[in-house]
């Protein structure tokens, strides 16, 4: 009942009071939870899970900052659920969502806008997670959410930093088509590629490298200024945007509100090395860009960009990527991870892929057709996806139509 108070009081919009005044709800015998409905209301707590608990760079609060601040249209609530432990008061986790308006129906999506590769709540401490477990937080969960017609959260990883992420534990989610990549790095830093990576890739790195050499010297520069984050992150947006032209593709750097958000992260992350960013050098030349984001012993490789014309008949993605391995490893991280995708270079290195997992569930009758028809429609893309000819053709096909229609600006 007290559940169904919150969903009452939050149907009338979300008032400010709430937001400065949250309040606990006894959702079940295992779990309570709270809404805050800003992200400086969750600060404090926030913060304290960030530095002593388990999350993943995505959900640092500067980036979520940056989300709400730079990347949030308005009309979209912030929702930020907090979990504790119903008969002790001690704390077990931070969900961050937001709800939207999309077309003809209200959806609860996580904090994203399109920035946060992976969707994990920020967890107080490593204690483990059981489905039965999971289930009861999320039920605390879904007792403070305001009314909409469907909940649609993707990009879930299975563990976040070796614990099980409750939410890949509940009933209703299932694998996406998504996958993330990633290497454990450990050991001696010269020989880190040798040991861990690919016969086949060490030979071509190594080959491609020593044919940079000749060209008179080459240089792995991190972008440890403000002007050198300003220099290397518009050499990044060019070479993306001319690369991703050239292929027909879109990229979200064409939003001058993501190259802005990604921009000021970049240059935030100077102060605590949450952001790194770094250029690959030849001469006076960068040839390729690798966007970084740090958490403990993490690496995420976000962004890349290359000038593949800069160098005939060599891999600029791959030799960045190579070399900062080798950085990671020199400066204690443990794992490196490539992020979402299925490029193929990921398995030429030699990297580990994991299957994300979606929740995607409809509340209303509306949001279950929605529903729905996102099921039909990711049917349809398997199917694609299992038949490569009929892939790249309509492959081409889209990206003849956007030539046609002038490229993403």
């Amino acid at each position: 009942m007290a559940g169904q108070a919150v969903q009452s009081a939050a149907a009338t919009g979300l008032s400010e009071g709430q937001a400065s005044s949250p309040v606990t709800i006894v959702a079940n015998d295992a779990y309570t939870a709270r809404l805050h409905t800003s992200l400086e209301a969750a600060r404090p707590l926030w913060l304290r899970y960030q530095a002593d608990g388990v999350c993943t760079a995505h959900q640092h609060y500067a980036w979520a900052e940056g989300i709400v601040a730079r990347l949030m249209p308005k009309g979209p609530d912030v929702l930020i659920v907090e979990v504790n432990d119903a008969a002790t008061g001690a704390p077990r986790m931070l969900v961050p969502l937001m709800r939207r308006s999309a077309p003809g129906h209200r959806v609860i999506e996580w904090l994203s806008c399109g920035v946060c590769d992976y969707s994990a709540p920020l967890l107080a401490d490593a204690s483990p997670w059981t489905r039965q477990s999971a289930q009861a937080a999320w039920a605390a969960v879904r007792s403070v959410l305001p009314p909409v017609d469907r909940i649609h959260i993707t990009g879930i990883p299975q563990r976040i930093s070796g614990v099980a992420n409750p939410l890949a534990l509940l009933a209703a989610t299932r694998d996406s088509l998504h996958t993330s990549f990633g290497l454990a790095i450990d050991g001696d830093p010269e020989t880190v590629l040798k040991r861990l990576c690919r016969p086949s890739f060490v030979k071509a790195f190594n080959k491609d490298w020593r044919r940079l050499e000749r060209l008179g010297g080459v240089e792995l520069v991190e972008a440890n200024t403000p002007a050198l984050v300003e220099l290397i992150f518009g050499s990044l947006v060019r070479m993306r945007l001319s690369r991703f032209r050239e292929l027909g593709r879109f990229d979200l750097l064409t939003q001058g509100a993501a190259v802005d958000f990604y921009r000021n992260a970049a240059l935030e992350g100077l102060s605590d090395g949450s952001v790194r960013l770094f250029g690959l050098r030849v001469g006076e030349a960068l040839i390729a860009v690798q966007y970084l984001l740090i958490h403990q012993v993490t690496v995420h490789a976000l962004l890349i960009s290359i000038d593949q014309g800069a160098v005939p008949n060599v891999s600029p993605g791959l030799l960045i990527m190579g070399k900062l391995m080798g950085w990671a490893r020199e400066k204690g991280f443990d794992y490196f991870d490539l992020s979402v995708g299925n490029q193929s270079y990921k398995e030429h290195m030699g990297a580990t892929g994991s299957s994300l997992r979606e929740l995607c569930h409809g509340i209303t009758v509306r949001g279950n057709a929605v529903t729905t028809a996102l099921e039909v429609r990711n049917h349809i893309e398997v199917f694609v996806r299992s038949k490569p000819r009929l892939l790249k053709t309509i492959q081409g096909l889209m990206r003849g139509l956007r030539r046609l229609r002038g490229g993403p600006e």
